[in-house]
């Protein structure tokens, strides 16, 4: 076991350190150490590292949500308006909707399975839109039209907007009944997470104004408390979706110790090195790379496809608005990139036994392949096009 950890973490960031070098999304090059040493290939990582492997994913799935609410600026929110709102559901709605209407065709599965891959599909990648976004936000580009802080605003709520999605569909896969009474439980889940999360992360913020707790110890309590919000969502009987109560946990205490919050999300920040290397490398080790082969070319143009359908919704989102043709062109191909969300819950359909598991993992595995460095590479290359640079 502890050979294999090694090996993950040193050939993870070695492969993430080239990829940057090569200015391409240091994930790729973990995803591709994953499906080189993992059991379909060389078979480096330990069997008992590969049975946990589900958990470890969503550990590093509320690391990065816990990040997400402790540095998401709801003022940005406020100011972008509308467009920064209907950006949070309606692309990853319209890939969804591609995505049931093409996937039955292209690979014979059915309309639910469709929507299940739909919904791991359908998130955008803070991993690597974040990153390019500050770095627009520092030189200037599109600040002056929020176009940075809308696609951030965006792709912070996107995420957890697709998580809720996919856990209703997979229950309706699991449970083989489809109701409107299942999708109700959607909004009332959404709701109950985010009074929990607001609750809690007010609770935390009092806590630590009035006591004195070093950061670490702060850092403990909140994973503590998310972790502990998961577990009851897999317990209890009522509809409760921990994962958005774990951003909204962040955004309230962000609210109660703006200071703390920032302390603490440059804490996330550290656990996250640690953490991307086990979730894009373990994932890259559950895809089974001649069922990938076998099923490529379809999985390829559909997802090429589905993007299609996204951008459609981003331009859609953008209607009415004072920006240009070509900034929103840059809006629709900055919304692209898939990575984060993908590798966290691909590999749970499954881990449930789902008959649709082997090919949702492989679309999840060749969606993040093909539009994190290719999505990077056209931000790069049309940003300084198709924005304005303020003085």
């Amino acid at each position: 076991m502890f050979f294999s950890l090694a090996v993950i973490l040193l050939l993870g960031m070695l492969a993430g350190w080239v990829c940057r070098k090569l200015r391409l999304p240091a994930l790729l090059g973990m995803l591709l150490v994953g499906m080189l040493i993992g059991p379909y290939a060389l078979g480096l990582i330990d069997a008992s590292i590969l049975n946990i492997s589900a958990e470890l994913r969503k550990i590093a799935l509320i690391i990065i949500l816990a990040r997400a609410g402790l540095s998401l600026n709801i003022e940005d929110l406020k100011r972008v308006g509308r467009p920064a709102i209907l950006m949070c559901f309606v692309p990853a709605c319209f890939e969804i909707v591609g995505m049931v209407l093409l996937a039955p065709r292209l690979l014979g599965i059915s309309v639910l399975e469709a929507a299940v891959m739909g919904a791991v599909v359908g998130a955008v990648s803070p991993a690597v839109i974040v990153p390019k976004m500050l770095h627009l936000m520092e030189e200037g580009w599109g600040v002056r039209e929020s176009i940075p802080q809308l696609i951030l605003a965006g792709a912070s709520v996107d995420d957890v907007f697709v998580i809720v999605l996919f856990s209703a569909f997979t229950g309706l896969a699991q449970s083989g009944e489809l109701s409107p009474a299942v999708f109700a439980t959607i909004p009332i889940s959404i709701v109950l997470g985010i009074a929990a999360g607001l609750l809690f992360g007010a609770a935390l913020g009092f806590l630590f104004a009035k006591a004195h707790i070093r950061d670490t110890v702060k850092l403990v309590f909140l994973l503590c408390l998310s972790f502990l919000m998961v577990a009851f969502e897999d317990a209890a009987w009522i509809p409760f979706s921990a994962l958005i109560a774990v951003m909204c946990v962040g955004v309230a205490l962000q609210k109660v110790c703006p200071e703390v919050s920032l302390r603490l999300s440059a804490r996330y920040a550290k656990l996250w090195v640690v953490a991307e290397v086990l979730l894009f490398v373990l994932v890259g080790a559950t895809v089974d790379l001649r069922y990938a082969v076998s099923a490529g070319g379809a999985a390829v143009a559909l997802i090429f496809a589905v993007l299609a359908f996204r951008m459609l919704g981003v331009f859609c989102c953008l209607i009415k608005t004072k920006l240009k043709l070509k900034e929103r062109l840059f809006c629709m191909i900055a919304y692209t990139p898939k990575a984060t969300v993908q590798a966290a819950i691909g590999g749970i359909p499954l881990a449930m036994g789902l008959s649709c598991g082997n090919i949702v993992l492989t679309v999840a595995v060749l969606s993040i392949l093909i539009t994190a460095p290719l999505g990077a590479f056209c931000i790069d290359l049309t940003y300084r096009r198709l924005l304005s640079r303020a003085d």
